[in-house]
């Protein structure tokens, strides 16, 4: 059967979506539309050309509420839908809300499934004027053309609930696990090893954590593998890292390379202050990453991810998302503890890995394609 995964993502680094490819690769023709080359073991790929960026959408459009139009008029969009005029599929995979228009136009909607990333009407509602032009233009695709395909899922409990409350609309929770990682716990030494990973912005509360270790009483150092996604914040990151004598700033590593390099330390750290809805509901990559290292985790009370660390008995949830609370945590912090926790990921490393949530997308397009024959 003819597959189609369409990201407006670079695909070789996309962590959610490769595991989709990887998924389907050998039992379906799959194709993929997205940035970048194509992944390794697809039938087929279209490289959107990069001076299309997803997010230059057609300003005066969408300030008229030119929605129909504003989408499109998307270079990105139009360039992907002129490749697909000729093509037919038996199912799509169509991944963020920006990608639904053109799955449902290659394909009738029952052919179609949903993985929605983000809540995406209030993805960047921190942002007065996000808030006033961009998200009542999302608002319109999730209700013209997200709420009429077969299936949807989304990467958390409580992003499931915001589209259910708003939209009416019922997402399966297809968390971002990371790969099972064969591999036992390392023992913890002297000092204890903090280690962060992700995106280098301002809002991920990584200046409260620098501050949290610099102020704790504990033998603790915190090294950042971060992506530059802010360039100004990012050198200012890097000149106050290169004054401490506990934080170090490192490029970023390929996700295949992530699990061997984070492996080596003991605490994956992530205080996440929830600034907008998708921060407050985040259940991200890295918590699973965490766990294929066979670390223990301190974490802010962020919700969903709390409920798997207790649940787990993976490490610690600190109080409130402040940098005295981390502290206070940290200093508390000491081997035969962190080992206990190293000894949880452990024992929860294959239930709390991609392999088991990769077939919640398998049951999906199994049922799309069953339908079709």
């Amino acid at each position: 059967p003819r597959l189609l995964i369409i990201s407006f993502s670079r695909l070789v680094s996309d962590a959610r979506v490769l595991k989709q490819i990887v998924r389907f690769r050998d039992e379906y023709a799959v194709t993929t539309i997205g940035y970048g080359p194509g992944p390794d073991g697809v039938a087929e790929h279209f490289e959107v050309p990069e001076r299309f960026p997803l997010w230059r959408w057609p300003r005066t459009l969408v300030m008229l509420r030119q929605f129909g139009r504003a989408y499109r008029g998307n270079a990105a969009i139009d360039a992907a839908r002129s490749w697909l005029s000729s093509r037919q599929f038996d199912a799509v995979l169509a991944n963020d809300i920006e990608t639904v228009g053109i799955a449902v136009e290659v394909a009738p909607a029952d052919r179609v499934h949903v993985d929605l990333h983000e809540y995406a009407p209030r993805q960047r509602e921190e942002l007065w004027r996000w808030r006033v032009f961009v998200a009542p233009f999302v608002r319109w695709m999730v209700r013209q053309h997200a709420a009429q395909v077969s299936s949807l899922s989304t990467v958390s409990p409580g992003l499931a609930r915001e589209y259910r409350s708003e939209f009416g609309v019922e997402a399966v929770v297809v968390t971002n696990a990371a790969p099972f990682s064969e591999r036992a716990p390392r023992p913890t030494g002297t000092p204890i090893r903090l280690v962060h990973s992700g995106a280098g912005l301002a809002n991920r509360g990584i200046p409260l954590m620098i501050e949290a270790v610099e102020q704790s009483s504990a033998d603790v150092t915190l090294d950042l593998y971060l992506t530059r996604n802010d360039p100004r914040f990012m050198d200012e990151l890097a000149e106050r890292c290169a004054g401490s004598t506990r934080c170090t700033l490192h490029p970023p590593v390929p996700y295949a390379e992530l699990i061997d390099t984070i492996a080596r330390y003991d605490v994956g750290v992530f205080v996440l202050p929830p600034v907008n809805v998708n921060y407050r509901w985040a259940l991200p990559n890295k918590l699973f990453d965490f766990v294929q290292a066979r670390l223990g985790v301190v974490i802010g009370p962020t919700p969903d991810m709390a409920a798997i660390v207790e649940e787990h008995g993976l490490g610690s949830v600190v109080p409130d998302f402040t940098a005295d609370a981390l502290t206070r945590e940290l200093d508390g912090l000491t081997a035969p503890v962190v080992d206990g926790w190293k000894a949880a990921a452990h024992r929860s490393a294959l239930v709390l890995s991609a392999e088991l949530e990769v077939e919640k997308w398998a049951d999906a397009i199994k049922a799309i394609v069953s339908r079709r024959r």
